[in-house]
C-alpha cells in the first residue's frame, strides 16, 4: 500500500490555499504542499528496529565545500504531506535515522541561505549529519535532477544513505537529488 506525501519546496504562499496548513503549533513556521506528491511506501513511515525513544533525528546538516550549514528539525507528515521549514531543513520523518542503514532524507528550500548551494556541490565531497550527541560523515555519490513524480530517490536503500532534496529548474519544475553515502 502507498501513502502519498508531498514536498514542493518553493511555491509562492499566495497559490497555497489555506487547507494545505497543517494543523500544528507550528504552522506558522511551516508549510505543507499538496501539489505534485511524492508517493512512499506505508512503511517508510513508521520506524523500525530501535525504539522511537532510542532514534536520534538530525539536528544540523552541514556541507564545508559550499558553505551550507544548517539546522535540521522533524519534518512530521501533516495530511499525508512532509512539512517544508521556511527557514532551516526537514528530516523527513518516517526516512531512516542517522545510525540506521537505509534512506535519510533531508530536504530544504533552495533559496539563499537554505539549499541554494546545494547546485554547487560536487561528487567525492563531504556532507556531516549530526545529532544531539553524535555526528555522520557521508561522501556524495550521486547527483541528478529528477521529475517531481521520481519518488524512487527517497525510497528505502539497503546501505546508509543520505538524500538531499530541494528545487531546481524552470520555475522550480524538476528536483535537484545529492545522494550520498557513509564514509
Amino acid at each position: 500500500m502507498l501513502v502519498s506525501a508531498g514536498l514542493l519546496l518553493s511555491w509562492p504562499s499566495s497559490d497555497r490555499k489555506a487547507a494545505d496548513q497543517p494543523d500544528t503549533v507550528e504552522s506558522s513556521q511551516a508549510q505543507t504542499f499538496s501539489t505534485e506528491p511524492v508517493k512512499i511506501e506505508e512503511g517508510l513511515l513508521k520506524p523500525v528496529g530501535k525504539s522511537q525513544k532510542d532514534l536520534k533525528p538530525p539536528v544540523r546538516v552541514v556541507i564545508p565545500d559550499v558553505s551550507i550549514d544548517l539546522p535540521v528539525k522533524v519534518a512530521k507528515v501533516v495530511k499525508g504531506y512532509w512539512e517544508v521549514f521556511p527557514q532551516g531543513a526537514g528530516f523527513g520523518l518516517g526516512s531512516a535515522y542517522p545510525d540506521e542503514v537505509g534512506n535519510q532524507v533531508i530536504f530544504a528550500h533552495a533559496r539563499e541561505g537554505l539549499f541554494f548551494p546545494l547546485k554547487d556541490v560536487k561528487i567525492g565531497q563531504k556532507v556531516i549529519v549530526f545529532t544531539q550527541d553524535k555526528w555522520y560523515s557521508y561522501t556524495i555519490s550521486d547527483i541528478k535532477v529528477v521529475n517531481p513524480n521520481q519518488i524512487e530517490v527517497i525510497a528505502p536503500t539497503d546501505d546508509a544513505t543520505l538524500t538531499l532534496y530541494t528545487c531546481s529548474g524552470f520555475a522550480d519544475s524538476k528536483r535537484l537529488i545529492v545522494t550520498a553515502k557513509k564514509s
